[in-house]
């Protein structure tokens, strides 16, 4: 296939991009850094200036692409957020998101589907309830934020593309994203859980998100949310357990959530609240998870080290 990626520099995007090329597709790489971008990944792609807020040459390539992968965003958990954060972290999804579809809209031949990041935040915080893909928007600015981002996504079936929206969960990995953050505790012996503890973590080992794309692309009858989480979610206790299972240390010392409330205000919220979402569209359409528990994709993760 040929396939445009946006946001394919960063956490998720880059070993996407690198599994796309081993699987024999070709990629199209839209980035802010060209030239970097193109040295890293050598002849395997082909990187595109772009900025996420103009329109320009680089429209040029989603003409006659088989799909498009968005993924272009500010990242979430990087800073408090400030009114001109909130800006950023609006404008680098949405704003990106309108652009893109507005340039899929001119395609003489426009890509088969575009598959848009999104996240669990859609549901904001929840109790006890199992979240699929049926369940209504939540609270809470993750909430209108991924609503808006998904609207604009949306926008592309009004012209034949199939939208799919991939709400995201805890994406794990060693080299990125919340679990290093987690780590240095834990060696250092002062490891626990954010409390009240009792917040549920819906996660996903990031093979299992990448696949899930692949898998995405493959499975031309599913469009709307996907959620892109293992099938066990976890409370932050349990969590924190079995992450010192695997390290070999207590989860002793437990963080407590008015401390993140003063260190990070609104942002705090998305350590101490959670949601308990499952994977139904993927499960019953046939998708096949690698790690569909926590503790084996712990251990895949950090016996590697």
């Amino acid at each position: 296939m040929n396939i445009v990626v946006t946001g394919g520099t960063g956490f998720i995007g880059r070993p996407l991009c690198a599994s796309l090329c081993q699987e024999g597709h070709r990629v199209t790489l839209l980035t802010r850094r060209k030239d970097e971008t193109q040295r890293s990944f050598g002849s395997a792609i082909t990187a595109i200036e772009w900025d996420g807020k103009k329109a320009g040459t680089w429209e040029h390539c989603l003409d006659g692409a088989d799909a498009v992968i968005n993924l272009a965003g500010a990242p979430i958990a990087d800073g408090r957020w400030t009114d001109a954060r909130k800006r950023l972290l609006t404008e680098s999804r949405v704003f990106a998101t309108r652009l893109l579809v507005e340039a899929l809209s001119r395609c003489a031949s426009k890509p088969r589907m575009l598959i848009s990041a999104s996240g669990i935040g859609y549901y904001g915080a929840s109790d006890d309830r199992v979240l699929d893909e049926g369940a209504a928007q939540g609270q809470g600015f993750l909430a209108d934020l991924c609503l808006a981002w998904e609207a604009e996504a949306l926008r592309a079936a009004e012209f034949g593309v199939r939208v799919v929206m991939l709400r995201t969960g805890m994406v794990l990995e060693q080299d990125g994203g919340a679990l290093p953050k987690m780590l240095l505790p834990f060696r250092l012996f002062a490891g626990g859980p954010i409390l009240p503890g009792t917040q549920w973590v819906s996660w996903i080992h990031r093979r299992d998100h990448i696949g899930l794309i692949q898998w995405l692309l493959a499975t031309p009858n599913i469009s709307g949310p996907v959620n892109a989480v293992a099938a066990e979610s976890v409370t932050m206790n349990r969590f924190c357990e079995l992450l010192g299972q695997v390290l070999h240390r207590p989860s002793w010392l437990p963080v407590p959530g008015f401390a993140l409330q003063i260190a990070l205000g609104e942002l705090g919220t998305l350590m101490t609240t959670g949601q308990r979402v499952n994977p139904a569209r993927a499960l019953s359409g046939g998708y096949v998870f690698h790690y569909p528990t926590l503790e084996p994709a712990l251990r895949a993760i950090l016996m590697k080290e």
